[in-house]
């Protein structure tokens, strides 16, 4: 499913049915001795280079680099875009944009993961953090989300959620964040891009 930060738009709706039923994936522990993996997104606005902390969030990392070396991210897209002025029912505001895989390969996303908390990762939200967009703690699935500017209202104890639990950051942006600030800028109707912003392929870096 596409998992939302908040109130999702017809996107997300569209994939919410696909494996929320399966067990989720259980937390894995922490692997000192793993090393970053780099990931590029090549989208129709240009290039964003990720690096991703498999040492303090190996199970999060895992499941993104199942979907990147699958090929699941490429064709997808961008979806939204959340700025300080399409927020207006919510108290605490943020500043993201959202990702994920097509919304037509719904049906090959994997079971939901354990959140990996930033209280035990030690990872936090900040200017460029990619992290996991979810719904309740523990249904996070495939769409994941770019910070623009520091957000610790997504951390562990952050007020965005009510649950409190935060989201699992597991990465940050090293190039392109021009690029996650222009999507972040793209036309929009509400939180959804109109069009998204193609992801035209997603693959690791050697």
């Amino acid at each position: 499913m596409r998992a939302p930060l908040l109130p999702a738009c017809c996107v997300l709706l569209l994939l919410a049915s696909s494996s929320l039923a399966a067990p989720k994936e259980a937390p894995a522990r922490a692997s000192p001795e793993a090393r970053p993996v780099t990931v590029i997104l090549q989208t129709d606005v240009g290039e964003i280079e990720l690096v991703l902390d498999a040492a303090r969030a190996p199970l999060t990392v895992r499941n993104f680099l199942h979907y990147v070396d699958a090929g699941l991210f490429s064709g997808g897209v961008f979806h939204r875009t959340v700025t300080p002025g399409n927020q207006p029912d919510k108290a605490v505001k943020i500043e993201v944009i959202q990702g994920g895989i097509a919304p037509g390969k719904a049906s090959a996303q994997r079971a939901p993961i354990a959140l990996e908390r930033t209280k035990d990762t030690g990872l936090t939200h900040q200017d460029g953090t990619v992290s996991m967009a979810r719904d309740a703690p523990d249904s996070a699935q495939s769409d994941f989300f770019i910070c623009v500017g520091d957000q610790p209202a997504l951390d562990f104890g952050g007020q965005r959620n009510p649950d409190g639990q935060g989201f699992a950051a597991f990465g940050r942006v090293v190039r392109g964040m021009d690029v996650v600030r222009a999507i972040q800028k793209a036309p929009a109707e509400g939180q959804r891009l109109t069009p998204p912003i193609q992801i035209l392929r997603a693959t690791r870096k050697d």
